[in-house]
């Protein structure tokens, strides 16, 4: 399959990640997967193009498609921080990927947000990336400001 042309942003994340100051979605998506965990501070020690380059990658589980995300990772991070990221064992069924429910973190941003919550079958049409994406922006129990936009561009938002 091979990287992207462009690095993946949604519209959402565009201002929110201030230029890659912060770690936009579909990175966060790969290092979930893979099982690897970086700071904001050795993210930001690494080159802008590095920064987008990794954002280039693609978000599918399948690792066969996959141009070595994780080797880049370490390359750039011992390169540029002298440091390689932690490792984890990643979730074997994150509640992104179970499409008969609503996750309780989306329901609950969503009733802090004063959205509806989408509807079971809403949900499952969403593209898994974007049920990532709603599931990551509602892990925590405060609102989060990119939980509105994002579901508003997912077309999720009642």
């Amino acid at each position: 399959m091979g990287l992207n042309e462009a690095p993946l942003l949604f519209n959402f994340e565009v201002e929110s990640s201030e230029n890659f100051t912060y770690i936009p979605m579909s990175v966060r998506f790969n290092l979930d997967r893979f099982g690897l965990r970086i700071t904001l501070a050795q993210w930001q020690m690494l080159p802008l193009e590095d920064r987008k380059l990794l954002a280039r990658f693609p978000v599918e589980e399948d690792t066969e498609i996959e141009p070595n995300f994780d080797h880049a990772l370490f390359e750039m991070l011992r390169t540029h921080a002298n440091v390689e990221p932690e490792w984890f064992t990643p979730e074997e069924a994150p509640a992104w990927r179970c499409t008969d429910s609503v996750p309780d973190g989306v329901a609950l941003q969503a009733g802090l947000a004063g959205l509806a919550t989408p509807s079971v079958a809403r949900w499952a049409e969403l593209d898994p990336f974007k049920r990532y994406v709603l599931a990551k922006l509602s892990r925590k129990p405060e609102a989060n400001h990119d939980f509105v936009p994002a579901m508003r561009e997912f077309g999720a938002a009642g």
